[in-house]
């Protein structure tokens, strides 16, 4: 008897093993107005499980155990879409998706303004968003070039010859602007424009923008703005996935990535960047290179690993080298650094490593870490720069609700390293490498004040061993006038300690002479921001989108270069007066059921430096600008237009002196493009189209770019006396080599062609 009570309990727990060792399919397919949608994020939520849409819109998740979920399916462009679904053993079930168009996700996730997960409706502080589908709107080898299109930010490029630059938000300098991937602060200075190229877009999940200071939560160089890149998940990431194109100036750029599991706990995403140009272009007849030639590559890896609670634990690591010059048509690299052919020779080397780890805690504490190393070998015609810049940075938050309370207390160590062989890093004696750390203590209260009215108070405590005690308050306002109206208040403060050489490529090429008048202190600013959205959704299935900002920033101890005083030098002092940027930005966006899609900005600005009783525009900065993005979906043909463009006013350029013949002021320029994509085939799409549609390029109107092509090293020049040039037979303008007059791309009009695969 005793055997067959035995027998009877195993043959019940193999039954119910087996019971439960069934899992259940679902598929099915998604669509909206009775076209497929392709690239949807398909996933059960609290779960690993998840897909994305082929390009006939159909997902299958597999190995399902029995039990109930929430289905949630996700894409920019369509409202999010949620269910419940019951699952049986051995189920095999069918389920199809509906979405509804949208310009952008209702609950569309940000995490920069604030340091934690919100809604982007339900975020004090105004966000921008941007995702790989408005990169591939005007396809680039780097966001550092596909940030051209963002209403309010201008890619500025710094040197005709090397073409370095660096990013301006509302006008701002690029220093101002502080660049992070993944929430993490490793682009600086002497890296902005490395940190922005290399990153494949199929591995973005979206580009947040702050337009305002926000140093009470980031510290130094969070001045004028910021930009976070953030990384893909692997839930929403590839299989696996190709992008390759080519231009017509011989300009070739392919990403390649995979998603790799590692048993069930550990998933890594891989992308490689391989960009290459080496046709050197002299359309404007200088005997320089139009574009700098480039060969580089970037190396990216995530790891995710799967812990209990669902508690975050990743790891990246990037790897980017370069090689890039330009100069006179003849050079090679047998003339580097010489004095016989001029040329600008920079290989760089860089290497990021990040990670984010949560406490095993109840409470949501959260190790966020960063460190990176940036190596940089260059000459300026015989002038070396050589420079080592490291950054880490640590931080540590605690994410904690109580009651009508949302605080966020943190705490946070930057280490900076910078040494290089010019005057910045060293005094009369030896060399003196700039080495310093940084600690920070913040707090934030984002406060329930009503049911429509939320209040955020931060403050944020750093100290500086060269300039003391650090405080940067914040507050912001906001009310929400209606389900889809929202009007924003912010004020805060920002604080920037330079290092001038890392930032300037001005003061390292060309034959002016770089004078630091005096030590130089930390700027500060003060910044106002009054943000309005409104979100319109008609009955037809019409869209329209309204996002305008009012903005107001006052500067102090702004460090500026002086091109005026004296045209053979430029002069370092901290601004004796004020600087104000001020002005108006708003973006419309509008989505009509019929596959249009119209997104338009503009920005109207000041930017002026006032010292000793007088006012002056401030160099490189256009009093307005404007782009716009126009996509039309011919669905039968499954071929989708992009029409995108910007447009500059003009702007004042740094001129050599009186006789310069060259403009003082910019005229208004545009860029304008267009591609087509056909996304008729399973799991690919071509592309192809033109860039630069009118041929722009800045030698318009102007008797030449760059000062003195003919004599790159001055060897014709005279000096009187006081070091001033004396103008000649040979020389009439009175002139020195100059490349610092730049204010636009020399690439004119050009084909481009491209493939993308990508596999789920």
């Amino acid at each position: 008897m005793k055997y067959n009570y035995t027998l009877s309990w195993s043959f019940f727990i193999l039954c119910t093993l087996c019971v439960y060792g069934q899992k259940a399919v679902l598929t099915g397919s998604v669509s909206s107005n009775g076209e497929a949608v392709p690239l949807v994020n398909v996933y059960l939520e609290n779960t690993i499980l998840g897909t994305s849409t082929d390009e006939m819109g159909s997902y299958t998740l597999k190995n399902i155990p029995p039990g109930n979920y929430t289905l949630r399916a996700t894409v920019i462009g369509y409202l999010p879409f949620t269910k419940q679904v019951s699952l049986s053993a051995n189920e095999n079930k069918i389920f199809r998706i509906t979405l509804t168009p949208s310009s952008e996700q209702l609950d569309e996730m940000v995490v920069t303004g604030t340091l934690k997960p919100v809604s982007r409706l339900e975020s004090p502080v105004p966000v921008e968003v941007y995702s790989p589908t408005f990169l591939k709107k005007n396809p680039t080898a780097s966001i550092f070039e596909a940030l051209q299109n963002v209403n309010g930010v201008r890619p500025q490029i710094n040197c005709n010859v090397c073409n370095t630059g660096d990013i301006h938000i509302n006008g701002l300098e690029g220093p101002y602007t502080l660049v992070l991937i993944d929430g993490m602060p490793i682009v600086s200075g002497l890296g902005t424009v490395y940190g922005l190229s290399g990153i494949p877009n199929s591995l973005i999940d979206q580009i947040e923008i702050v337009k305002g200071p926000a140093s009470s939560l980031y510290g130094s160089e969070a001045v004028g703005g910021l930009i976070n890149v953030i990384t893909k998940n692997t839930l929403e990431a590839p299989d696996f996935f190709a992008d390759g194109f080519a231009t017509g100036w011989g300009e070739y750029n392919l990403d390649v990535g995979a998603k790799i599991e590692f048993g069930t706990k550990t998933d890594m995403l891989l992308g490689i960047n391989y960009f290459n140009y080496d046709t050197p272009v002299d359309n404007n007849g200088d005997n320089f290179t139009d574009l700098t030639l480039q060969d580089r590559i970037s190396i990216f890896q995530k790891w995710n690993f799967r812990r209990p609670e669902n508690r975050i634990l990743s790891l990246a690591g990037r790897f980017f080298y370069e090689d890039r010059w330009g100069g006179e048509m003849q050079w090679t690299p047998e003339f580097r650094g010489g004095d016989e052919i001029y040329g600008e020779s920079i290989y760089t080397r860089r290497w990021e490593v990040l990670g984010k780890y949560q406490l095993p805690f109840k409470e949501k504490l959260l190790l966020s870490f960063s460190y990176n190393d940036h190596n940089q070998n260059s000459v300026y015609g015989d002038i070396p720069y050589l420079a080592d810049q490291r950054i880490g940075f640590s931080q540590l938050t605690w994410d904690k609700a109580v009651g009508k309370h949302d605080l966020l207390f943190g705490s946070a160590i930057r280490y900076n390293y910078y040494d290089d062989n010019t005057p910045a890093t060293a005094n009369l004696r030896n060399n003196e490498p700039d080495e310093v750390f940084i600690p920070s203590l913040f707090a934030q209260d984002e406060i329930q004040l009503a049911q429509k009215h939320n209040l955020l108070l931060g403050l944020r405590y750093d100290y500086d061993s060269r300039h003391g005690n650090i405080l940067t308050p914040r507050a912001a306002y906001k009310w929400k006038l209606g389900d889809n109206d929202i009007l924003r208040f912010n004020t805060g403060t920002g604080f920037r300690v330079v290092n001038l050489f890392t930032e300037d490529h001005a003061a390292l090429t060309g034959a002016r002479e770089v004078i630091i008048a005096e030590e130089l202190r930390p700027e500060r600013s003060v910044n106002f921001n009054l943000n309005y959205m409104k979100k319109i959704y008609a009955d037809n299935g019409t869209f329209v989108g309204l996002d305008a900002s009012v903005f107001y920033t006052y500067f102090s101890n702004v460090i500026l270069p002086d091109y005026d005083t004296d045209p053979n030098q430029i002069i370092y002092d901290n601004l004796d007066g004020k600087s104000v940027s001020q002005g108006i930005s708003a973006n419309v966006d509008v989505v009509f059921p019929i596959g249009l899609k119209v997104l338009i900005g503009a920005t109207l600005q000041d930017v002026s430096n006032t010292e000793n009783g007088i006012t002056q525009r401030q160099i490189l900065t256009e009093s307005y600008t404007g782009t716009w993005n126009v996509s039309y979906d011919f669905r039968s043909l499954h071929l989708s237009v992009d029409y995108t463009g910007n447009l500059y006013g003009p702007m004042r350029l740094p001129l050599l002196g009186d006789l310069d013949p060259r403009q003082e002021f910019s005229p208004t320029w545009s860029i304008q493009n267009v591609q087509f994509t056909y996304k008729g085939l399973k799991d690919f799409e071509i592309y192809g189209g033109i860039k630069n549609l009118l041929d722009w390029t800045p030698n318009r109107g102007n008797p030449f770019i760059i000062a003195r092509a003919n004599d790159p090293f001055d060897r014709n020049v005279t000096f009187d006396g006081n070091g001033d040039v004396v103008a000649t037979a040979d020389n009439p303008n009175a002139l020195t080599f100059d490349p610092t007059y730049v204010y636009g791309p020399n690439q004119g009009i050009r084909g481009f062609f491209g493939m993308r695969y990508r596999l789920d």
